[in-house]
């Protein structure tokens, strides 16, 4: 009695195939193979189809639904248009051939090659395999080449751009600024800029119910609606810390273009891997950038220097901002459990390391915690009584004197350009009367020589001015952005991680000297925008 075949046609298609074009498109195998089983009658029970997935791997979800059909006896015959299509690893095809479908009596069938193992495989059908599986690791890196390529030429491949950024509506794997979302990110690093951690950023985004990347891709491309269609409205700005310290240390928003973060195990298994930033490949300046070079530095200062969990699960404060006076380095925090009484203390981080490059510059913490506690408790009392009297005193100089000065650096500035439209004029009519011989050209010649001369010292010079008068108008934005900080916390009575981050940069300690037998150690304040206060 013949055999009645119960046959499952599968088909599969991988991203790297569809550059082959119609030849395996999934609609070319579907033609095939309905037409093989026609012609052979064959009882086809189901089409399987996995578009999208390499056969280096059989974790694709329509195979191992196929498979779960053959345990349950309701598939006894698979067919594909080749041997590729069932799979790229010669191990793997191979088990399948030789025992898996024998042993659960299973007849499969590979149409353009012309295999069937119910005629029995030909001998070719190992080197097809090993053929097809040296064929996907080519392809892999060909890919990889070309995806190099690519990143080189300032491109980016993405699905979605970047929060602040849309796709470029002319340039291909390109992304331009996008004017409706941009001051999300500038809100989200102005907040880091002046001190704030990621927790209380996003406590501030969803305070202020800024929407999130996800919550936006869905109202203009019906994405992640899944997640969003018929949800509450306080999910469209759910922001998670996740979310913003991601933001936070994203290149993309000073305009570079960050590749090569993390890569497949090989071309075989496809489980993702961090790799090292020394591997990541950086591309500058491929886009506009949002954020300024030295805000994101900044900002990326500040995470690093941020509280760390300790082992015994204490928090430390003061970490990454305590610095040695002499080499610079951090200080290293311990604690002496020896005594009755444990106390801790911070050490040079250089010192007893090797050839003891530094002395100790050793500071107690409860010592360093009263003194700095007391100096941001004196100057938030002056922030509350006079904030005027602390911003001349921060800015070492009385108002009359700023202005005084940025009076005569303007006056200054405003002369030199004038001169330069002179000369430029001056020199224009020069020209005019040499072109019409009213003066030789010797004449011209000196007289040229002495306006280029003069122009290009006006230039210098009121590029000069024009920075003095920047930097005194920026010393007076850091000052007033210092004070509006320590005036949010009036009159502390304890030190946070938080406090000490938004208000100071770092902690300078230097080594103790022993002065008529009494004990004396300085410790330099640097306060972020402003610097040391005397």
């Amino acid at each position: 009695m013949k055999q009645p075949y119960n046959t499952a046609l599968y088909m599969r298609l991988s991203r790297d195939d569809e550059n082959y074009g119609d030849s395996v498109s999934i609609e070319t195998q579907r033609t095939i193979l309905q037409q093989f089983a026609k012609d052979n009658d064959l009882h086809v029970v189901g089409e399987y189809i996995d578009d999208g997935w390499s056969g280096t791997t059989f974790e694709r979800p329509n195979f191992k639904r196929m498979m779960a059909d053959v345990d349950a006896g309701r598939v006894n015959c698979i067919v594909t248009k080749d041997l590729s299509r069932f799979g790229r690893d010669h191990i793997m095809v191979g088990y399948y051939l030789e025992y898996e479908f024998p042993d659960k009596q299973v007849r499969y069938i590979a149409v353009s090659e012309n295999e069937d193992t119910k005629k029995g495989l030909s001998d070719f059908v190992p080197f097809k395999n090993l053929f097809n599986e040296w064929f996907a690791k080519d392809t892999s890196r060909k890919v990889k080449t070309a995806l190099h390529a690519k990143f080189a030429a300032g491109e980016r491949t993405f699905t979605y751009a970047p929060l602040g950024y849309i796709r470029h509506p002319e340039v291909k794997n390109a992304i331009v600024v996008d004017v409706e979302t941009r001051w999300i990110i500038e809100k989200i690093f102005d907040l880091a800029y002046h001190g704030a951690g990621a927790a209380k950023i996003a406590r501030v985004l969803v305070e202020e119910q800024v929407p999130t990347a996800g919550w936006l891709n869905y109202q203009r491309y019906g994405t992640f609606a899944h997640i969003y269609e018929g949800a509450p409205e306080e999910k469209s700005y759910a922001w998670t810390l996740a979310q913003v310290k991601s933001i936070l240390k994203d290149e993309t928003y000073i305009g570079n273009s960050v590749h090569n973060k993390q890569t497949n195990i090989s071309y075989k298994n496809k489980k993702k891997v961090r790799k090292p930033q020394e591997e990541w490949f950086r591309v500058e300046n491929t886009h506009e950038a949002i954020i300024s070079k030295e805000v994101f530095k900044q900002v990326q200062e500040q995470i690093a220097s941020r509280r760390r969990q300790q082992k015994d699960a204490t928090t430390q404060i003061f970490s990454g901002l305590v610095k040695c006076a002499d080499c610079g380095w951090s200080m290293r925090f311990g604690t002496n459990n020896q005594n009755k009484k444990p106390y801790s203390h911070y050490t040079c981080s250089q010192y007893g390391q090797g050839l003891r490059q530094c002395s100790a510059h050793y500071i107690r913490y409860d010592y360093l915690y009263h003194y700095v506690l007391t100096r941001i408790q004196d100057l938030s009392r002056e922030a509350q009584l006079d904030e005027n009297a602390l911003l001349h005193r921060l800015l070492k100089a009385s108002d009359q004197e700023l202005a005084a000065n940025a009076k005569r650096q303007s006056a200054e500035l405003t002369r030199a350009e004038k001169r330069r439209t002179e000369v430029d004029r001056k020199f224009a009519k020069l020209y005019e009367d040499w072109s019409d011989g009213r003066i030789t050209e010797y004449n011209f010649n000196m007289m040229s020589q002495k306006y280029q001369t003069e122009q290009q010292e006006l230039v210098e010079k009121i590029e000069r001015l024009s920075a003095e008068l920047e930097s005194e108008k920026q010393t007076t934005v850091d000052a007033e952005t210092w004070i509006s900080l320590i005036k949010q916390y009036a009159n502390p009575t304890e030190l946070t991680a938080e406090l000490l981050n938004t208000l100071i940069e770092k902690i300078v300690i230097h080594e103790a000297t022993t002065v008529d037998g009494m004990r004396e150690q300085n410790i330099d304040i640097y306060y972020r925008f402003i610097g040391k206060i005397e």
